[in-house]
C-alpha cells in the first residue's frame, strides 16, 4: 500500500517536537503540504527548517491554540485544510488533592478546546468539499485514567467524546473523524520526565523507563515506551484516502495496555 497525500494540506497542532513533529514528517513524506504549529516563532521556524531539509513541502504558523484568540489567528492565516491533526496537549503528574481549579481549566482549554475550536473552524469546509480528515491525538489514559494525573485522563476522555460526536455529523460523506490513543511514548517531553525519575531514584534512563512501564502500565504487551514514529505511522494511515472506511473510531496504538478486545 502506497499512501499518497499529494494535493492535500495538513495542519498538525503542537508539532514543533515529539509526536506532533513525527506526524508532520510522516504526512509530508506521503506528499501532503504540511503546516507546522507551535506557540513560539523560533521553535516553529526550527521545526520547519528541519523538515525542509528532507525536501518536504512545509511552512509554519506560530499561534497558541490553547486560547480562542490563538485559534482565531491560526484560522485567519490558514483558512482551509484537508487534514487536521489535533495534537497539541499538555500533561503533568500531580496528586489529585493538589490540583487547583486553574489546572483543571488549563488542561481542558489546551487538550480539549483547542481541537473543538479548530474542528469547528475547518470541518464545514471539509463537508462542503466532501473530503477531509480530523484526528484527535488522545491517549490510553482516556480509558485507563491514571491516578497520578486524573485531570489529564479527564481531558483525554473528553477528546474521545468530541471526536465520536463529530464523526456522527459526517454521515454519508467522505469526511472522517477519528481518535488515536498512544500509550507511553518516548517524546522529548516524556524523555525529560523519565530522566527526572532516573535522577530521583538513582537509576539509568533505560532502567527508569522500564520500571515506569512495569509499575504504572503493567498490562503493556510490548513492555516498553513506543517511539514517536510508531504513533505517527498510525496517524498517517488514518489521515489517508486508504482509511476511508474508518470513521468514529478510537484507534489504540498503546502497546496493548488496555486489557479489552474492543
Amino acid at each position: 500500500m502506497k499512501i499518497d497525500l499529494s494535493g492535500k494540506t495538513a495542519l498538525v497542532t503542537g508539532s514543533t517536537a515529539g509526536i506532533g513533529h513525527a506526524i508532520a514528517k510522516g504526512l509530508a513524506g506521503s506528499g501532503a503540504s504540511v503546516v507546522i504549529n507551535g506557540r513560539g516563532q523560533d521553535k516553529v521556524d526550527a521545526a520547519v527548517r528541519k523538515l525542509e531539509g528532507t525536501g518536504a513541502r512545509v511552512r509554519g504558523i506560530a499561534a497558541d491554540v490553547s486560547t480562542a484568540a490563538g485559534c482565531k489567528a491560526l484560522v485567519a492565516a490558514l483558512p482551509e485544510v484537508d487534514i487536521l491533526i489535533n495534537n497539541a496537549g499538555i500533561f503533568e503528574p500531580k496528586d489529585f488533592f493538589e490540583i487547583p481549579d486553574e489546572d483543571w481549566s488549563r488542561f481542558f482549554e489546551v487538550n480539549v478546546m483547542s481541537g473543538v475550536r479548530l474542528s469547528r473552524a475547518y470541518m464545514k469546509g471539509m463537508l462542503k468539499r466532501n473530503w477531509g480528515r480530523i484526528v484527535f491525538i488522545s491517549s490510553e489514559s482516556g480509558l485507563n485514567i491514571p491516578v497520578e494525573m486524573i485531570h489529564y485522563g479527564m481531558s483525554k476522555t473528553a477528546q474521545l467524546a468530541v471526536a465520536r460526536g463529530l464523526a456522527q455529523l459526517t454521515q454519508g460523506t467522505s469526511v472522517t473523524v477519528n481518535s488515536v490513543l498512544p500509550g507511553p511514548t518516548m517524546s522529548e517531553g516524556v524523555e525529560t520526565f523519565v530522566k527526572d525519575l532516573a535522577k530521583q531514584n538513582g537509576q539509568s534512563v533505560d532502567e527508569a523507563a522500564a520500571n515506569f512501564v512495569k509499575q504504572h502500565r503493567p498490562s503493556s504487551l510490548i513492555q516498553r515506551f513506543a517511539s514517536v514514529d510508531e504513533i505517527a505511522n498510525m496517524v498517517v494511515y488514518v489521515a489517508s484516502k486508504e482509511a476511508s472506511a474508518t470513521n468514529g473510531a478510537a484507534l489504540r496504538a498503546e502497546g496493548g495496555i488496555v486489557n479489552t478486545i474492543a
